[in-house]
């Protein structure tokens, strides 16, 4: 059974940080496109990062502020999250897909994605 779990979320203050976890079990990370995904109350899901074999992709919104990174031997891809704001606040998701393809803007259409994990709250505020 293909299964995501995301931990590492909380409050912190504007301009803190934090690391994102999305741990994986029953299939590979280094076989699939592993995505970032967060959503706020009253809005769509934003695609924020995606990184596969091959490549890596990052939002506008989070580009030089958030960083992806993937540990096959621990089967986990994290999200660095620096410099954060009060607008970052939002659920975050982990999804992967064998349907993506990271170096394009696919990445950000969250019904490629097959697989989801439950997701975790990170507020950010003073």
């Amino acid at each position: 059974q293909l299964q995501l779990v995301e931990s590492g979320g909380g409050l912190v203050q504007p301009g803190g940080s934090l690391r994102l976890s999305c741990a994986a079990s029953g299939f590979a990370v280094d076989y699939y496109a592993i995505g970032w995904f967060r959503q706020a109350p009253g809005k769509e899901r934003e695609g924020l990062s995606c990184i596969s074999s091959t490549s890596g992709n990052y939002a506008d919104s989070v580009k030089g502020r958030f960083t992806i990174y993937r540990d096959n031997a621990k089967n986990t891809v994290d999200l660095q999250m620096n410099s954060l704001k009060a607008e970052d606040t939002a659920v975050y998701y982990c999804a992967a897909s064998r349907d993506v393809s990271c170096y394009s803007n696919d990445y950000r259409e969250a019904m490629r994605y097959h697989y989801w994990g439950q997701g975790t709250q990170v507020t950010v505020s003073s």
